[in-house]
C-alpha cells in the first residue's frame, strides 16, 4: 500500500539495488512489510526549483495510516537516501505525504 513516486529533472538510475534501498527505506520508516511497497521513478527535464535547474526531486509518499508524527523522520530518511543515491541535496527535495482512506485504495480486486 505505500507508494513512493520520485520525479526529478535528472535521469536517475533505476538500478534494482537503488530501487530496493528506496523500498526498504519506506518500509522501515512506515514499519510496514516491504512486500506492499511500490516505488516509481519519473524523469521530467522541465522542472525548476528556486529559479534554476540544478538537480531536484519531488516525491510523493502515499500510504494508508501514515501519521503526521512519522513525517519528519520519513523526510529525513528519504532525503538522506536520495542524497546518497543520486547526489540531490536535501534542500532541493520536496516530499508530499498523504494518507488516503482505506476505501480509496484498491488492491487485488478489492479495497483495503
Amino acid at each position: 500500500m505505500p507508494y513512493l513516486t520520485i520525479t526529478s529533472n535528472q535521469p536517475l538510475d533505476t538500478d534494482s539495488n537503488q530501487l530496493e534501498l528506496l523500498s526498504k527505506t519506506v518500509a522501515d520508516g512506515l514499519k510496514k512489510p516491504e512486500s506492499y511497497v511500490m516505488v516509481a521513478i519519473q524523469y521530467n527535464p522541465n522542472m525548476l526549483f528556486a529559479g534554476n535547474n540544478n538537480p531536484l526531486a519531488y516525491c510523493e509518499l502515499k500510504s494508508l495510516g501514515i501519521q503526521p508524527s512519522q513525517t519528519k523522520e520519513l523526510s529525513r530518511s528519504l532525503c538522506s537516501c536520495m542524497s546518497k543515491l543520486y547526489g540531490i541535496s536535501p534542500e532541493r527535495i520536496y516530499i508530499e505525504f498523504s494518507a488516503p482512506s482505506r476505501s480509496m485504495w484498491g488492491w487485488n480486486s478489492n479495497t483495503f
